[in-house]
């Protein structure tokens, strides 16, 4: 029998009912594997808790974190709370804290479901996002705050270190994948510092893999391809910015962002990765028991996946196929099932 620790922060929003949809089906699944359990830990951390205690992530939280198999995460905002401080509060500290610098957001047309493009059944690509600099670094600063002469400077951070090695995941994931073919995202014509050495890392790397077929592609340039030529992409690698917007319009393109994943790895296991749904706390549909729960099992798959608990992670993707191509669609995918129908249809087929 294996056992796993899972830290559960189901976070603001929709976040709350979309991972206790998510726990109850890998109740389910759990008991139906017989061959590992999973033991939970929840940590209320959450803009509720920020605005009570003033910090989302308690001193010693990330020790206690660091000793658990893999974290399950809800969303993070708040309306009451600038989106800044709920970020860097919570999901970016875990991610950078972690060094959980892959990460992989896959996206296609499930069963059932209606891409609002017509050549949408075409779409099935996995987003590689480097996630602990780039754009997202944190460096930068403000100063003469309110004065008419005020500076802000926003610096991007790229180091040979980390663009090597998400290159190096891009192609490992590529070669993984029948059609063996990587796009590289950029936009080094006009940023010609930090992703021109973006763009040499990536071919330093992709002579180790003459297998794979590469494009290099500008990201403005991508995003019509994204759309109107989607069977030429397959998996693309690009920046924390970059990539954060490329992933939500395949999410988009797929249906909804009510049925992405999401998975933060740290590939050498050196820390627990984090597995979250793409679609954020959504404050507009909270509470109303209508929130897509299909990212958070799509998401739970990735965790399983990563926990090396393969036959668990298809026979759940398995389930969630069957219902999604059933029509049992909540209303971000013009249907009127609710969060606890899907979750039941998911568990009985299961």
């Amino acid at each position: 029998m294996r056992h796993y620790t899972i830290a559960v922060i189901p976070g603001d929003g929709i976040g709350q009912e979309v991972i206790s949809a998510g726990l109850e089906v890998l109740s389910v699944l759990s008991q139906r594997e017989k061959d590992f359990t999973l033991q939970l830990k929840h940590f209320p951390w959450s803009s509720a808790y920020y605005k009570k205690n003033g910090f989302y992530i308690p001193e010693g939280g990330l020790d206690e974190l660091r000793q658990v198999d893999a974290i399950l995460f809800g969303a993070v905002g708040a309306p009451d709370v600038p989106d800044h401080i709920s970020l860097w509060g919570l999901r970016l500290p875990i991610c950078q804290g972690f060094d959980q610098y892959a990460n992989v957001r896959p996206a296609r047309v499930l069963p059932g479901i209606t891409s609002p493009l017509r050549e949408g059944q075409n779409i099935d690509w996995v987003v590689i996002r480097e996630n602990t600099e780039g754009e997202y670094s944190g460096s930068g600063g403000r100063a003469h705050r309110g004065l008419p002469e005020e500076v802000a400077t926003e610096t991007s951070i790229f180091t040979r270190h980390g663009v090597q090695r998400i290159h190096r995941f891009a192609f490992e994931m590529a070669n993984s994948r029948a059609r063996k073919h990587l796009t590289l995202v950029t936009k080094s014509n006009a940023q010609r510092h930090g992703m021109v050495l973006w763009d040499e890392i990536f071919y330093e790397v992709a002579k180790d893999y003459p297998q794979i077929e590469t494009q290099r592609i500008l990201v403005d340039a991508v995003t019509t391809n994204m759309v109107l030529k989607t069977g030429s992409l397959d998996t693309l690698v690009a920046s924390n910015l970059h990539a954060d917007i490329l992933s939500d319009l395949a999410a988009a393109l797929s249906g909804s962002l009510g049925i992405a994943p999401t998975a933060n790895l740290n590939p050498e296991r050196r820390f627990p990765s984090m597995f979250e749904p793409i679609h954020g706390s959504a404050f507009d549909i909270t509470g109303k028991g209508i929130a897509n729960p299909i990212a958070t099992f799509w998401t739970a798959c990735l965790m399983l996946e990563h926990l090396g608990e393969v036959q668990a992670a298809q026979r759940l993707m398995s389930a969630i196929e069957k219902v999604t191509a059933k029509k049992l669609h909540t209303p971000d995918l013009g249907g009127e099932a609710t969060t606890a129908i899907v979750t039941e249809a998911v568990c009985d087929l299961i």
